[in-house]
């Protein structure tokens, strides 16, 4: 089982992962040339992927969308509400209605060798939804856009080898930013985003032995950079209630501009 943030950031994120035999895509929010792109990097083309999962209806995740169902006819799995707020979407332009499926969550797709489970998610969308994929004893994990995590969350992210796992801002420098006051209470509320000092605290809820990468993903431009993000959730992990040390997993930051390396769990 592979994974590889194509892209992960405030301005695009799509997520690559795959078996040997069946690929998908989470999230198309960036140009269908930068995917193809990536894709080919890892030896693969558009035209052998097989499913496109999609979180929520915000551009930044599905900005691509439309070229992919169009000239690739690949199908969008998401949720029913989702589906209808993608309708609506001119930009996208004329999207096929057939390759739209929906999917709610907790309740199990699976594409060829791989298993996904869709989980409910806090964000400021119509039904947002993270995914934990799975192929015979393995599984991974794309969760970002949330406001909080809940036990609910943490059950849904235990066992995991690997995880893209949102770390969008770091609260003294989105505090103190140019951001107007409306928008820094949007990020930080209920139905915002997961700042870095989160997304270690759930980290230290989740991990377990057999954890092998730790992504940090979505990373805002403006009030964040990889080095915080980095540094902050390892200080989580050797600060919290675990018998781990920040140092016992890799931890790599996902980029807005360029691919990560391919995953092998």
């Amino acid at each position: 089982m592979q994974m590889m943030s194509i892209a992960s950031g405030s301005s695009g994120n799509c997520i690559y992962i795959g078996s040997e035999e069946t690929h998908i895509l989470i999230d198309a929010g960036i140009a269908a040339k930068r995917i193809e792109s990536g894709l080919n990097d890892i030896g693969l083309k558009l035209e052998d992927i097989h499913a496109l999962f999609v979180t929520h209806e915000h551009s930044d995740h599905i900005a691509g969308l439309g070229v992919l169902s169009r000239r690739h006819g690949i199908p969008v799995y998401t949720a029913r509400e989702t589906i209808t707020e993608l309708k609506k979407m001119k930009t996208l332009g004329a999207v096929p209605p057939e390759v739209y499926h929906d999917v709610q969550a907790d309740e199990e797709v699976q594409v060829g060798d791989l298993t996904v489970h869709p989980f409910a998610i806090s964000h400021d969308a119509a039904r947002p939804l993270a995914y934990r994929v799975s192929c015979g004893e393995k599984s991974v994990g794309v969760v970002t856009d949330l406001g909080y995590y809940s036990d609910y969350i943490v059950e849904n992210m235990k066992g995991m080898q690997a995880v893209l796992l949102e770390s969008n801002h770091d609260i003294n420098m989105l505090q103190t930013g140019p951001y107007p006051y409306y928008l820094k209470r949007r990020i930080m509320g209920d139905h915002g985003h997961l700042s870095n000092e989160s997304a270690g605290r759930l980290l230290c809820e989740v991990l377990h032995d057999q954890m092998k990468y730790i992504m940090l993903g979505h990373l805002s431009k403006e009030n964040n950079y990889d080095e915080l993000a980095y540094e902050t959730v390892r200080l989580e992990i050797t600060m919290g209630d675990t018998p781990y040390q920040g140092s016992d997993f890799p931890i790599a930051v996902a980029r807005r501009d360029t691919p990560s390396a391919l995953l092998t769990i």
